[in-house]
């Protein structure tokens, strides 16, 4: 019920913005986020938003640069990043957890997306 898009090739300073959209009934109540992968390295998580859009949670290495949010409207959650490093090379992937809480987020995913590339060249 996830799917992604968004992703690319961009140059390092760039900025980038990823979409999904939640198909699935419970979009206001589960909580949302973003992990992504690197080549030869384990699923990370990236950034996360509560059920209520009050409570964020991001990694050491975007925090300050990447925001994760939702438009209702659209059943889509957003991860927006700003100055975009070669280590952000990753795939991407949405995340949901039925419990609504970001910490539950980071440790139990209820539903992931299938998803997408994002290469930062420098």
């Amino acid at each position: 019920n996830l799917k992604e898009s968004g992703g690319g090739l961009v140059q390092a300073g760039d900025s980038l913005r990823l979409s999904c959209v939640h198909s699935g009934s419970t979009l206001t109540t589960d909580a949302l986020g973003w992990f992504r992968q690197a080549p030869g390295k384990e699923r990370e998580f990236v950034g996360a938003l509560s059920w209520n859009g009050r409570s964020t949670l991001y990694a050491d290495s975007v925090q300050g640069r990447c925001t994760v949010s939702k438009d209702n409207s659209k059943t889509t959650v957003y991860l927006n990043c700003n100055s975009l490093k070669s280590e952000d090379t990753a795939v991407y992937y949405c995340a949901a957890s039925l419990s609504g809480s970001i910490y539950q987020l980071r440790r139990v995913v209820d539903g992931w997306g299938s998803g997408i590339q994002v290469t930062v060249s420098s």
